[in-house]
């Protein structure tokens, strides 16, 4: 068993972390640790024989853990994943890595020193409908890739009362929430681009921190159109993918995060990852001579696969599938997009 302890008790924790540890055989979800008594009622409740603890030297100095997953606000991201590495922990840490890329190169240097495991909490990696586009790209379906497009928008016109994330903090706003799940799975795609430009507002009267951003990343031949906002009523595309034999238009968001929040634990029902027909998209492509249009059943989404190569790694039978190294780029790519839309140019990724 490996030994977990879990730093934060808010939505990440509740919704993302805590669930999806305790449905991964081979994890033990040890310690939770929050100073909230409404949160700690909350996770006694919830998961019985788990020693929630208040103070985190109950956390640094038990050899018994193995793995600390920080997810905490962002800007305590660097703090607390360096202290575990010193402490000798494998560290998972929520997105955004950090707030500065040089403070994720930092950390990167201080895992290989300790030769430990760190990583960041992309799961929307093995959202169904990404791991959908994923398949469509390497099959070629549709020819040459010319354009990507991706959106995650919502719709909320007013502001969340005591809100950090829209505060005027660092690391706030939707382009290190929102953004940083886009430009992963970009990257994930088409690795690193040339150049980066961003544009990027707070559009809701009265915010302090950016709520909607435009994100355009360049590769040869091809572009990669990043998109988010908080005043977006009705429903947009979520994924656009254009080449020149199709093209394939998916609407509607991964079903996981509701489930979980819905309080449905991955291990509770065998359907856990399957996105209804309703959901799935459509491609209007050429194969083999024939023009096609068609839905697409989507490929099953599985946010466990996070945890369970995470696992693994540290068992030393797999190969850490988020490396840090790609999430120190994501911060890296959110710097050269505030600059670029701050300066009102397009820049170089180095």
């Amino acid at each position: 068993m490996i030994n977990v302890a879990l730093i934060g008790f808010g939505v990440s924790g509740q919704v993302f972390h805590a669930p999806t540890i305790t449905s991964v055989h081979g994890l033990n979800l040890k310690k939770i640790y929050t100073t909230s008594s409404e949160k700690k009622e909350k996770a006694i409740k919830e998961y019985q024989g788990v020693e929630v603890v208040n103070d985190l030297n109950n956390i640094w100095l038990d050899e018994s853990i193995d793995l600390v997953v920080v997810a905490t606000p962002n800007n305590q991201h660097y703090e607390f994943a360096k202290v575990a590495l010193n402490y000798g922990k494998h560290v998972v840490v929520e997105k955004p890595f950090t707030i500065e890329s040089k403070e994720a190169e930092e950390l990167i240097k201080l895992a290989e020193e300790k030769k430990l495991v760190l990583s960041v909490y992309h799961n929307r990696r093995w959202d169904s409908d990404f791991l959908t586009v994923k398949k469509i790209i390497h099959e070629g379906k549709l020819g040459n890739l010319v354009e990507y497009e991706a959106h995650f928008d919502r719709f909320r016109n007013y502001f969340k009362e005591g809100a950090w994330r829209e505060k005027n903090v660092p690391g706030s706003g939707i382009l290190y929430d929102l953004g940083a799940h886009l430009i992963d799975q970009a990257t994930n795609l088409f690795g690193c681009p040339k150049k980066v430009f961003g544009d990027v507002r707070i559009q809701r009267q009265g915010g302090d921190t950016i709520d909607n951003f435009e994100v355009i990343l360049y590769y040869p031949n091809l572009k990669v159109n990043l998109k988010a906002g908080m005043l977006v009523r009705e429903e947009l595309p979520h994924f656009i993918l254009l080449g020149d034999k199709g093209s394939f238009i998916k609407y509607g968001m991964d079903i996981q995060e509701g489930k979980l929040r819905d309080g449905i634990r991955p291990v509770a029902v065998s359907d856990f990852g399957v996105e209804p027909k309703e959901l799935y998209g459509t491609i209007h492509t050429e194969i083999n001579g024939e023009v096609i249009r068609e839905k697409v059943v989507s490929e099953v989404g599985d946010y466990t696969s996070y945890y369970k190569n995470i696992l693994n790694t540290i068992k030393g039978e797999e190969e850490l599938v988020v490396k840090p190294e790609e999430a120190r780029d994501t911060i890296r790519i959110i710097e050269l997009a505030i600059k670029s839309s701050n300066e009102g140019r397009i820049e170089e990724f180095n």
